[in-house]
C-alpha cells in the first residue's frame, strides 16, 4: 500500500512560480515512479510529468515542457514538481501518482496509487 499527499498548491499570478510537493509512504519508493497529473473542471485528466524510480529518465507534456521540472528525493520518499513561468491555462487541480513499473508512463491507468489532489489557480 502506498500513500500519497501532495501539498504547495495555491493561487499565483501569471508569470510566476510555485513548487508542488508530494510525500509518499512505503520503504521501496526508490522501486517505483512516479508522476504529476492536473484536471481542470470539466476536461480530463491529462499527463504533466513523470519520472523513473532512480531520477534518471524524466520526461513532460508538451504544454510544460521548458516550464516545468519534475525531481524526486528518494531518501525522503519525495517528489517535487516545480512550475516557472505560469499561465492561465495551467489552473487545476495537481495529482501525484505512483507507478510500481520503474519507469514511469503518461497513461493514468499505468498507475495504481493516487494522492487526493492540491489546487493550483493561475490569475491573468
Amino acid at each position: 500500500q502506498v500513500q500519497l499527499v501532495e501539498s504547495g498548491g495555491g493561487l499565483v499570478q501569471a508569470g510566476g512560480s510555485l513548487r508542488l510537493s508530494c510525500a509518499a509512504s512505503g520503504r521501496t519508493f526508490r522501486s517505483y515512479a512516479m508522476g504529476w497529473f492536473r484536471q481542470a473542471p470539466g476536461k480530463e485528466r491529462e499527463f504533466v510529468a513523470a519520472i523513473s524510480g532512480s531520477a534518471g529518465v524524466s520526461y513532460y507534456a508538451d504544454s510544460v515542457k521548458g516550464r516545468f521540472t519534475i525531481s524526486r528525493d528518494n531518501a525522503k520518499n519525495m517528489v517535487y514538481l516545480q512550475m516557472n513561468s505560469l499561465k492561465p491555462d495551467d489552473t487545476a487541480v495537481y495529482y501525484c501518482a505512483a507507478d510500481l513499473g520503474a519507469v514511469g508512463s503518461s497513461v493514468p491507468s499505468t498507475y495504481e496509487y493516487w494522492g487526493q489532489g492540491t489546487q493550483v489557480t493561475v490569475s491573468s
